[in-house]
């Protein structure tokens, strides 16, 4: 993971022009952001103001990377993750002036592959959204470190119950069960973490196995009494 602004010399975003949606509600930042990144070499294909825009443009188009803002109508957030099932070969990164966790992780969960600060330097953004088509992730230095203690904070996290074998959940399985615990059904947490509610039987279904569980019920019982 990099901070804003670093990208390696070769790899997808070099050697030719890269597609890219901008969708903001803003018209002054979308203006500035097209000018930016066509000094830079991007081909601006799309250009919108709602959620919904970004969707439509970026389906009709199929560009490289889609340029969301995260509080535009519709939710920027909810676009990423529809053109995540959608358009899995396009990259998804945010554009925003929020530095709340809430945001960050969600636009995360939802399929972004960036999370870029509107007042970074424009300079610094074509630069950026290359780094992101070769493979790294664009964050603000300021939230790498948020990033890496919730990672820490999870993946640390380990069960380990008497008279069965070790068990342990991946952070997803950790924050599904935790939801499902704290009362809420599947149908709220898949929409809480921008998930199919199939998705979340998969990992629910995942945990019971782990834990030799008989069913779901069972299984939060374990994990309240760890």
């Amino acid at each position: 993971m990099v901070s804003e602004g670093t990208a390696p010399a070769g790899g997808l975003g070099a050697g030719r022009p890269l597609r890219v949606v901008i969708a903001d509600d803003h018209a002054p930042t979308r203006s500035g952001v097209r000018a930016s990144l066509e000094d830079g070499g991007f081909v601006v294909v799309g250009e919108t103001s709602t959620a919904r825009g970004a969707i439509d443009a970026a389906v009709a188009q199929e560009p490289d990377v889609c340029l969301l803002d995260v509080h535009m109508p519709g939710s920027g957030i909810a676009a990423a993750e529809e053109l995540g099932r959608r358009l899995p070969g396009t990259a998804v990164v945010m554009l925003t002036h929020s530095r709340e966790e809430d945001d960050l992780f969600d636009a995360l969960r939802a399929g972004a592959r960036g999370f870029l600060q509107k007042d970074m330097d424009p300079e610094r953004l074509g630069p950026a959204l290359r780094g992101v088509l070769d493979g790294e992730a664009a964050l603000p230095r300021a939230l790498v470190a948020k990033v890496m203690e919730e990672f820490r904070g999870r993946s640390g996290r380990r069960l380990s119950l008497k008279k069965r074998p070790r068990a342990e959940l991946t952070s997803r399985e950790w924050e599904i069960m935790e939801l499902l615990g704290k009362g809420l059904t599947t149908e709220d947490v898949a929409t809480r973490l921008f998930l199919s509610r199939g998705t979340v039987r998969v990992h629910v279904s995942n945990v019971v196995k782990k834990l030799q569980a008989p069913d779901r019920e069972s299984a939060l019982r374990m994990l309240r009494d760890d």
